[in-house]
């Protein structure tokens, strides 16, 4: 049986409700490992330890007295930097930041309050979230739990380590071009990029505070430890906007009860000028093996075109982000796009172009993007989902140079621009789709593989419930070796 602070979240908010274990205790746990362990790590950058503390108590209390419990009742969490907290510190790690406190909880962090979860403190990610590292100026760098030397990815990469590395019980992240995907991949934990526009985004900076703005492609949501706590997590987040709830609810449809054998799966395992890192490539091929031999229908497939589908997805991402960057950067990326030549295609021209692109391009992409949805909505009347890589590699190393336009990536000893690790990640988002990444183990290199599972639009569920039946093949989540064997204050 796994340590305490690594047991799934819908495992520990059972054990409380069954008062196995007190709120006091659990929370005392996760204190004590971030006090011992995320120096080393950092992961965690501002605690509210007194708050939760008293929240604790109130939670024990609660149940003593045998009042009403929510799903979450009692549970420990921590929230990425990004998402405002009432009373605590969101600094999405930017210095124009470092003091500012919201008077409000972002509207997905006040659901998980609302369902009895403890926010104890947020994690560390790149300033204004705009990178696949986690590094800044106010609070340094995450590492990767499995290797020091290794980015845990990013921006949720101080969500991603926490849970790894058993700081937290869930946490609360947000995905834009991967940023939930890209961290769950390289530090071995689950997560679910929910359905465009089923889980609110107010109180998510960027924008920065005051800019209410909702990003194309933008979503929040949750990182865990087992397939069933996305599940648990989803139940929570998902709905309205309060500010259109008095118009439309939200029914998600539940996952179909299926034998192992009645899943139709489809695989892209590759794409043509996109190669696969061999330990993520042969990760993904054992998977497809394990489902082959449990009887289920596997075939290849390619759903979309990937390289239409990235580009169509940076160019609503990136034009997006041109509305809320400040004035001079605008000013500078749109100087520079004027004078490239139409031939140039390299990743700093695109974003250049992507950023001053006319309100007529903007429309073109939308057209692209509604085509690439009923693309995919066919595809799906086949299949129930596709399996295809989160990213092209394995955890990559630290790379904090100034000149992000020359970092490069090394994919099967060859060197590609370090902006193209996004492609399948973008390509998933661009369509509102519901991606889980879930662990497919260790690769060759020692470092953990993630496999992405995509479904169709809105059937979250079946994504969810796909990522369980897989884990029942090849296993799921492994805790990093350097934390297994750290404190622990009891077991379950």
């Amino acid at each position: 049986m796994a340590q305490l602070p690594f047991r799934t979240a819908t495992e520990l908010a059972a054990a409380l409700r069954a008062k196995q274990i007190s709120s006091i205790e659990l929370l005392d746990c996760y204190l004590g490992r971030i006090e011992e362990l995320n120096p080393g790590l950092g992961a965690v950058v501002t605690l509210d330890a007194d708050r939760a503390r008293r929240e604790a108590a109130e939670a024990d209390r609660r149940l003593a007295r045998a009042a009403e419990a929510g799903p979450l009742h009692g549970l420990p969490v921590t929230v990425k930097d990004c998402l405002e907290t009432a009373g605590l510190r969101t600094t999405c790690g930017a210095p124009e930041l470092a003091g500012y406190v919201p008077e409000r909880d972002a509207e997905a962090v006040g659901r998980l309050r609302s369902a009895g979860a403890i926010v104890m403190g947020k994690t560390n990610l790149p300033a204004w979230a705009s990178d696949c590292q986690s590094y800044n100026e106010l609070f340094g760098t995450t590492n990767n739990p499995w290797d020091a030397a290794r980015t845990p990815g990013g921006s949720s990469g101080g969500a991603a380590a926490a849970v790894a590395a058993g700081l937290s019980a869930l946490e609360l992240g947000s995905d834009l071009g991967g940023s939930l995907r890209i961290p769950a991949a390289w530090c071995g934990v689950y997560t679910l990029k929910p359905s465009f526009g089923i889980v609110p985004v107010d109180g998510h900076i960027p924008p920065p505070p005051g800019m209410p703005a909702e990003v194309d492609i933008g979503v929040v949501g949750p990182l865990a430890r087992s397939a069933a706590d996305l599940d648990l997590c989803l139940a929570v987040l998902a709905g309205p906007d309060p500010v259109e709830a008095a118009a439309w609810r939200l029914e998600l449809p539940a996952a179909p009860a299926r034998d192992v054998g009645e899943w139709r799966v489809a695989v892209w395992p590759e794409e043509p000028g996109w190669p696969v890192d061999r330990p993520v490539a042969q990760r993904l091929r054992a998977a497809v093996d394990a489902l082959a031999a449990a009887g289920m229908c596997v075939e290849e497939a390619r759903p979309v075109d990937l390289d239409e589908s990235l580009d169509v997805a940076q160019r609503l991402i990136q034009g997006g982000i041109a509305g809320v960057l400040p004035d001079a950067d605008y000013a500078a990326l749109a100087g520079r796009a004027a004078g490239l030549d139409p031939a140039d295609q390299s990743p700093p021209a695109r974003f250049a172009r992507n950023i001053a692109q006319s309100a007529r391009d903007a429309s073109r992409a939308r057209q692209q993007q509604y085509r690439l949805r009923a693309a995919w909505a066919r595809f799906f009347t086949r299949y129930d989902v596709l399996l295809c890589p989160a990213m092209r590699t394995t955890a990559i190393p630290h790379d904090h140079s100034p000149d992000v336009d020359a970092r490069m990536i090394t994919v099967n000893g060859g060197q590609v621009p370090y902006a193209d690790q996004f492609a399948w990640v973008q390509a998933v988002g661009a369509a509102y789709l519901p991606a889980v990444v879930a662990p497919a183990g260790i690769g060759a290199d020692g470092l953990p593989v993630g496999i992405q599972i995509v479904g169709p639009y809105l059937r979250d569920r079946v994504t969810i419930a796909f990522a369980e039946a897989l884990a029942g093949l090849i296993g799921g989540f492994t805790p990093p070796p350097a934390y297994a064997g750290s404190i622990a204050t009891k077991d379950l």
